[in-house]
């Protein structure tokens, strides 16, 4: 029982960490610590999307931490939200600059982050692990965590002080948006060259879809009924396609295709492309996306203006147990 209340493992796991250290409480505790490193182990392909998600905000600092187990039922528990509080409490004391920082921080009760971690992992014979920490240091800083499931959370950093409840606001869209970035002008090139790629893409694709419909019409057969071999198999099956029109089909869409493909209108591409571009940063970047706390449609950029015409979003950091 001593053991139990100084680990709080199963009372048979204390049982025979006692009998493998001959009584010795210090050695005890260690077994049952290398038990939940053994556990963790066996259990390392497990996924770990449930757990808790805190935000800590102490003046111009904010934390934002998620510990991850594998079900609700451990969530859920006392301990592993004392737990989750616990390393975050440690995180917005000592301000480590990395999840791997955090791991060594020291908590009150003498243990690091990574041995407290190991030990619920043994506790509960599933797999625990810190599956985020960042943090933000601005003038003012506002946090948000979802509070029927406690797994999402973001903290949002401004570059003055504004209202808290204009705070909250812009933290929660951030947590339900999930922007990619304060601006288009902060997007990563990464990211900008992949959308550009995509959009690009799929402006051929319906560039050379069009030119292969209209010829279809022309020929008399319905676009509908071709637009996939299994589609034309099946409605000659039925009657609606002749086997002459299967086939005429086939041949239109084969030479059509690569004709179109071939003298696609550069510059009318990307045009269309850098219009998709120009949605998905309207989209996907936070200043630009219309402001879901609001009563009108408004975006978040003019919004802020509206409270303060000299206030600005500086960075923000989100995540959540489920993405």
């Amino acid at each position: 029982m001593k053991l139990r209340q100084m680990t709080g493992a199963g009372m048979m796991d204390c049982k025979k960490a006692l009998i493998e250290a001959e009584g010795d409480y210090a050695r005890a505790q260690e077994i049952i610590r290398e038990k939940g490193k053994l556990v963790a182990a066996k259990r390392a392909d497990r996924e770990t999307t449930e757990g808790a998600v805190k935000a800590e905000v102490n003046g111009g600092r904010a934390i934002l931490v998620g510990l991850g187990c594998e079900t609700d039922f451990v969530a859920k528990n006392a301990e592993f939200q004392a737990a989750a509080q616990a390393i975050a409490d440690a995180a917005m004391a000592s301000f480590p600059a990395d999840a791997e920082a955090l791991k060594a921080c020291v908590l009150a009760d003498g243990q690091t982050v990574e041995s407290l971690i190991t030990q619920q992992t043994g506790k509960t014979g599933e797999k625990h692990t810190l599956a985020y920490y960042d943090r933000l240091e601005a003038p003012y800083i506002s946090s948000y965590v979802h509070k029927i499931n406690g797994k999402l959370g973001a903290i949002v950093a401004f570059s003055k002080e504004v209202p808290a409840e204009v705070g909250k606001g812009i933290a929660m869209q951030v947590a339900s948006m999930n922007p990619v970035a304060v601006n288009k002008e902060s997007v990563s090139k990464e990211v900008i060259d992949r959308e550009l790629a995509v959009a690009v893409e799929k402006t051929k694709e319906e560039l050379v879809k069009k030119a292969v419909n209209s010829a279809l019409e022309k020929a008399g057969i319905n676009p509908a009924h071709v637009d996939s071999e299994d589609h034309i198999e099946s409605n000659t099956a039925k009657g609606w396609l002749t086997p002459e029109q299967a086939d005429k089909a086939r041949e239109i869409i084969r030479t059509v295709s690569a004709e179109k493909s071939a003298n696609l209108p550069e510059a009318m591409v990307n045009n269309i492309a850098n219009g998709r571009l120009n949605k998905f940063f309207k989209e996907n970047t936070l200043e630009e996306q219309e402001y879901q706390m609001g009563d009108g449609k408004v975006s978040v950029k003019d919004f802020l203006a509206g409270v303060d015409k000299e206030v600005k979003v500086l960075a923000f950091k989100r995540f959540s147990l489920n993405d």
